[in-house]
């Protein structure tokens, strides 16, 4: 499969010697929802201003849909709807002029009934003659979202769609997401909010200090990253873990109240099975007994660590 998006050994430092990314290569599939995960700073807006044309790179290539972001610019614009993270547009216009009025600065031909589609499908279409002033923070965002979508792209970058929203507004979010990419937009958002990442992508990628550390399917990253606890909810509390059960490395949780055992779920055969017999056989009693695995924000902040450890 052809990719919508291919980056080709992208970098970009400032003349003060900053390195802002390092050599970056990410191949996007069209049709995905690809999320791009960093603490603030890592580098994730630098990225999508790049693809975007905004930033000029210092080095390496985008072809974004058939085409190359500094050879045919224009051409490759056409292709991309952005959603900045700030929210900025003419206050004082109302939401129909605002939508349509940026479908023409791409060179689009009127069509408002298309315009029309894409209020209705953004709850826009009763806020049509309203004035941007007089809107919510979150029906500000989806006259955004409007705009980018205004010249009929194929790919989507959202800068951190969600932020300062509530968590209800959050979720309707995401399942406008998803309608786009039902009809054939490909989505790239940039969130610091890990939830948002762990619902809505197919895959992953994280950044920290202008560098792409790991891509991965969301599914595949979890498993194979992620790994489960075992914990013994326990009768009487413990002050140290018996020696006798060293070999599962145990650690005491909860002020000696629970004795937690991790493992790796795809290589875990007997242990499970083990450990509960040798704790029966210590006369240890224990009232509950209850597994977890680790999400998402946990692999992150692994991942993200250890880079900053190197």
């Amino acid at each position: 499969m052809t990719p919508i998006v291919s980056i080709q050994n992208l970098t970009k430092t400032y003349k003060s010697g900053l390195q802002a990314l390092k050599p970056t290569s990410l191949d996007i599939r069209p049709g995905e929802i690809f999320a791009l995960l960093g603490p603030n700073g890592a580098g994730k807006t630098t990225l999508i201003s790049i693809i975007c044309g905004i930033v000029t790179p210092t080095s390496g290539t985008v072809i974004a849909d058939g085409h190359d972001i500094q050879e045919e610019y224009r051409d490759a614009r056409m292709k991309i709807g952005l959603v900045p993270q700030e929210l900025t547009s003419d206050r004082f216009e109302t939401v129909w002029n605002t939508v349509r009025f940026s479908r023409g600065l791409f060179g689009r031909a009127p069509d408002d009934a298309y315009i029309e589609k894409v209020l209705r499908d953004l709850t826009l279409w009763e806020k049509r003659k309203d004035i941007l002033q007089t809107l919510s923070g979150g029906m500000k965002r989806r006259v955004m979202i409007a705009k980018a979508l205004s010249h009929e792209p194929s790919i989507l970058f959202l800068d951190e769609p969600t932020a300062g929203v509530d968590v209800e507004l959050r979720r309707d979010m995401w399942a406008l997401v998803r309608r786009l990419r039902d009809d054939g937009v490909t989505i790239i958002l940039t969130t610091h909010y890990i939830d948002e990442a762990e619902e809505m992508a197919d895959r992953i990628g994280v950044i920290n200090k202008g560098e792409l550390i790991l891509v991965e399917e969301k599914a595949t990253l979890i498993k194979k990253l992620g790994k489960k606890q075992l914990t013994l909810v326990l009768q009487e509390p413990m002050t140290a873990v018996p020696a006798e059960l060293a070999e599962w490395n145990l650690a005491l949780k909860d002020g000696g109240h629970e004795l937690e055992y991790t493992f790796d779920a795809n290589a875990e055969r007997k242990g499970i099975a083990s450990l509960l017999r040798r704790v029966t056989d210590l006369n240890i009693g224990f009232r509950d007994v209850h597994t977890t695995q680790s999400s998402l924000e946990d692999i992150f902040v692994s991942l993200v660590s250890e880079r900053g450890r190197a």
